[in-house]
């Protein structure tokens, strides 16, 4: 399996779970698991990463630039395909304008083109005012899960010393 992350992703483990600071593992992980091809983001998760100017936004730019894959110019099928679903749902023009100018609507194409299961710890919702990404993966046919079905599907162990 090989995993597209959302930028909450790397948000959340920041501010929540796996601080920079006392959980270098997990950012390893990461790492080490982009270069085995299994785990990618994109360049406008990066792009909304580094605007933040913080220390993920220095891990991001340092360490963790082999996760974020550029956008080719090869990706105009999914694009529209991506586009015509959303402009086929019932959600507000806003929405539908705001989703096509983020971060989502290019991960969402990436995923359609390269097969892979999107990461998030978006939930779907049936607000019209708002395009969520699990939505968007149910209609579009593509499979998304929470980083941590992720890292218990993959077996990922963060262990101090000895302990087990």
């Amino acid at each position: 399996m090989r995993y597209l992350l959302d930028a909450n992703v790397f948000i959340a483990a920041k501010n929540l779970h796996y601080g920079l600071d006392f959980c270098p593992a997990f950012w390893g992980w990461l790492v080490h698991n982009g270069n085995t091809g299994k785990v990618f983001s994109i360049d406008k998760v990066a792009d909304e990463i580094e605007a933040v100017g913080d220390e993920l936004s220095e891990w991001a730019k340092n360490d963790g630039m082999v996760l974020f894959r550029r956008t080719p110019p090869t990706l105009a099928q999914q694009f529209a395909q991506v586009s015509e679903w959303a402009f086929g749902q019932q959600y507000e023009p806003v929405a539908i304008n705001t989703f096509l100018q983020g971060a989502d609507y290019y991960l969402l194409a990436h995923a359609l083109a390269g097969d892979y299961i999107v990461v998030t710890h978006e939930v779907p919702s049936s607000s019209p005012r708002r395009i969520k990404i699990p939505n968007a993966c149910l209609g579009l046919g593509v499979r998304y899960m929470t980083p941590f079905q992720m890292l218990r599907t993959e077996g990922a162990r963060f262990v101090l010393g000895g302990v087990r």
